[in-house]
């Protein structure tokens, strides 16, 4: 008998336990429900056409929820987090970046969460987010050639954007614009992030990327959204925006 009560306790912690996470999901919903703003979804579904299920919830809000979760049992909250709104898949992703832990586990979420990223601000916001990339550059880095190499639209925007985001830096710079010139692009949102990075590393390291754009194996779509990316930044000077106008194929 007496080896039995231990168990039966456990069993009764875990149904609680359940009971307590399952609890906390609804007070979220009710949270971004009482959050909502009609004039900001319009606003957003502007942007975000083919996102469904928006609530309306602005991302500071979605941030300040995600701290939250983030600090008190965030791989808990990822397992019985709802994927039924736009809100609420932001809201993993955020609660990802915010966590603090090792590389292992980020990753592991993030096996789990990137297939659900549909859209590029889940997808940008969450990249942005996640600090521990700096912590971890080998690892994330790594991460991100796994992501293109899925190459479906949305994992391969979610690898390039984590180059652009965390990896423009001397010692990797170099490594991105390789990886950039072996990869394709399938869809506009992959091959504007593409675009993105490229003008990133232009600002940043303009003699080198100019050289790269002159024999990279971009294809033309890309290439030339990627010289019109330059031309737009403030930090590249009026004759770099020239010789790019001279680029376009």
């Amino acid at each position: 008998m007496k080896k039995d009560m231990p168990s039966g306790k456990v069993f009764q912690m875990h149904v609680t336990t359940q009971h307590n996470r399952t609890e906390a999901q609804t007070l979220i919903r009710e949270e971004l429900a009482g959050l909502s703003d009609a004039k900001y979804r319009e606003f957003s579904s502007g942007l975000l056409p083919g996102t469904e299920n928006l609530i309306g919830v602005r991302i500071p809000d979605l941030r300040r929820i995600a701290q939250r979760e983030a600090k008190s049992g965030w791989m808990e909250y990822l397992a019985e987090a709802s994927d039924d709104s736009f809100e609420e898949i932001m809201l993993q992703g955020l609660v990802i970046g915010y966590a603090k832990a090792d590389a292992d586990e980020i990753c592991k979420a993030l096996d789990t969460f990137v297939p659900k990223v549909d859209n590029w601000s889940v997808c940008d916001s969450t990249v942005m987010t996640l600090k521990t990339a700096k912590k971890y550059p080998e690892v994330f880095f790594s991460y991100a050639e796994k992501c293109i190499a899925e190459n479906t639209e949305f994992s391969v925007r979610f690898g390039v954007v984590l180059l652009l985001a965390h990896f423009i830096t001397d010692e990797y710079y170099k490594k991105v614009l390789s990886l950039i010139n072996r990869s394709s692009f399938p869809g506009y949102y992959a091959s504007a992030a593409a675009a993105w990075a490229v003008s990133v590393a232009f600002a940043k390291y303009p003699e080198y990327t100019e050289m790269w754009l002159q024999t990279c194996r971009l294809d033309t779509e890309t290439f030339n959204r990627s010289l019109q990316k330059i031309r737009e930044s403030y930090r590249v000077d009026a004759d770099a925006k020239k010789r790019m106008k001279m680029m376009k194929r």
